[in-house]
């Protein structure tokens, strides 16, 4: 299997949206230039805390505007999902050559790893179907 890694690293605090650099907003962040230079092909993306624990494993068709995604508006998230932006400090990606590649990928990562954030994948016993 073809892959690369990528990966990004807090740059410091979480500026106000087109707000100045200084801020009173203690979050810790994604560098948002960094996430720019995120490939738009199919991955696999993990998010990472401090310590370097997996904290969520996902794929995308187009990892760049996935990952871009959660670092967006916090509007219409549910709490989960806030919870695991706030502690994401750094992201790894693994770059497939389809979709297909990438969702046995994930399953097999979140099987061997068991992220606190993936709940549907954590046991062993199953697989997801692929309608063909």
């Amino acid at each position: 299997m073809w892959h690369s890694r990528y990966r990004t690293s807090v740059l410091g605090p979480r500026p106000f949206r087109d707000a100045p650099s200084v801020s009173v907003d203690t979050r810790v962040i994604i560098d948002r230039r960094k996430l720019d230079h995120l490939p738009g092909s199919p991955g696999v993306y993990l998010f990472k805390d401090g310590e370097g624990e997996i904290l969520y494993i996902g794929k995308a068709k187009s990892v760049r505007s996935r990952v871009r995604s959660y670092f967006g508006s916090d509007c219409g998230r549910g709490i989960r999902v806030q919870e695991l932006v706030r502690l994401t400090t750094e992201v790894d990606t693994i770059l497939v050559r389809s979709e297909s590649e990438a969702l046995v990928l994930e399953a097999n990562l979140i099987k061997e790893h068991q992220p606190r954030f993936n709940i549907q994948l954590r046991d062993d016993k199953r697989y997801p179907f692929v309608k063909v």
